[in-house]
């Protein structure tokens, strides 16, 4: 079984909790709406709300978090509460020593996670889990409100970290989220005419910044915005993944999809334009996409709930290089993916899942950056409900694929 990243052990970011929160469990209350986790929320942080005056779409943010997109509503306060939230973590007001997982659908992360750039592992440690540490400025720190409308809320935070090899870096970053229009969520998913459907679209904008006096350079190790979002899954969720169809040779794996050993072909079916990935929280999976296979695009139907999420995020034209975050010291250190999707469950027979929750990823290109000079990454999240004949005119338009392939494509093995 290969090691990726937290893949081939542990998926991105969460399971070092999972083996050292002294027993805390992770939960999530079942079909929450917007107002109760909001609620909940507002008990243990700063909750900046977000409302989309001509309509119901909603986005809540804590900004000691890293300005992190917890949850969202298409619905309003009684709507479906989409993020998923670790209630139980949160309520016990303990920091846990490697990484603490909030939960949230937008969180702001830094690559790569492993090799011998890796920001998660002081030099000379081992790639093991023992010796994995979220930097604080990615989990813990609080990222300073520089404006807040009621449409949007911009953060900033400045900070330094030191990659395995020893390297500096001086990072400065600006983080805006803002609810987008109607119009334009219509128009970002090419829908020409918008069908009667419940919609909350947001971004998140994240620039990173090279605040010290040194060049970034390959030799010594790039960082990547790397934005990762977790979501309440279902027995009949469907992640998809629109890619480039092509020859191997020239476009690489369809998929990566060993992360964790091979997944069963109920759970996992490759066409040559789409992949389409479980997302029921039952099985601890993950799949990778990688730059020359990407759309730019993917996304999930909860079909229980007739919920469609559409993730777009920005992929600069014919840039390759993406850092690779597998555990262990690199041939192809920028080599990695562009997106990712997880799906979580048990870690072994009869052990507690970590949520269960399923994630959408999206990763920046490495940045080269020399002094003052900044990489933006936006990642876009639109959720829409409502009736399956007007689901499908968007999936079609946004994803290039039929809302009944996403629905029936596992169900029909």
């Amino acid at each position: 079984m290969k090691t990726h990243s937290l893949a081939g052990v542990i998926p991105s970011g969460v399971t070092a909790l999972a083996l050292f929160s002294s027993g805390l469990a992770i939960t999530n209350s079942e079909a929450a709406s917007f107002g109760d986790d909001s609620a909940f929320l507002r008990q243990h942080t700063k909750l900046i709300v977000l409302s989309d005056q001509h309509g119901s779409g909603r986005v809540a943010i804590a900004p000691a978090w890293q300005g992190r997109v917890m949850t969202s509503s298409s619905g309003g306060d009684a709507g479906l509460s989409y993020g998923w939230i670790n209630r139980d973590l949160i309520a016990s007001g303990k920091l846990q020593p490697h990484i603490n997982v909030f939960g949230g659908e937008d969180r702001f992360w830094l690559g790569p996670e492993g090799g011998q750039f890796s920001i998660f592992f002081a030099r000379g440690a081992k790639f093991e889990l023992a010796d994995w540490f979220t930097p604080a400025p990615l989990d813990t720190m609080a990222y300073d409100v520089v404006k807040q409308t009621g449409s949007s809320a911009t953060f900033s935070a400045q900070f330094g970290l030191t990659n395995y090899s020893g390297t500096r870096f001086e990072v400065n970053v600006e983080r805006e989220v803002k609810l987008l229009a109607a119009g334009s969520a219509w128009k970002a998913l090419g829908v020409k005419s918008p069908p009667t459907l419940n919609l909350v679209a947001y971004e998140s904008n994240n620039k990173i910044r090279n605040a010290g006096g040194e060049p970034w350079r390959k030799e010594t190790g790039l960082l990547s915005v790397w934005i990762l979002g977790m979501f309440n899954p279902g027995p009949l969720t469907t992640i998809v993944v629109p890619i480039k169809a092509g020859d191997e040779a020239a476009l690489g794996k369809k998929v990566v999809s060993d992360y964790f050993g091979q997944i069963p072909p109920d759970r996992l079916v490759v066409r040559d334009d789409a992949i389409f990935f479980s997302g029921d929280g039952q099985f601890r999976s993950k799949i990778g996409i990688n730059p020359r296979r990407s759309k730019a695009v993917l996304g999930s139907y909860d079909a229980a709930n007739k919920v469609l999420t559409v993730v777009q995020f920005t992929q600069p034209e014919g840039v390759t290089d993406y850092v690779n975050s597998q555990w262990k010291i690199q041939d192809q250190p920028f080599g990695g993916d562009v997106a990712n999707s997880y799906n979580d469950g048990a870690p072994s027979p009869g052990a507690k899942p970590l949520g269960p929750f399923y994630e959408l990823e999206s990763s920046s290109p490495a940045a080269a950056l020399k002094p003052g000079k900044s990489l933006t990454h936006v990642h876009r999240t639109f959720h829409l409900s409502g009736s399956e004949a007007a689901l499908d005119k968007v999936s079609r338009a946004a994803l290039g694929v039929p809302l009944a392939d996403i629905a029936n494509a596992l169900r029909t093995k």
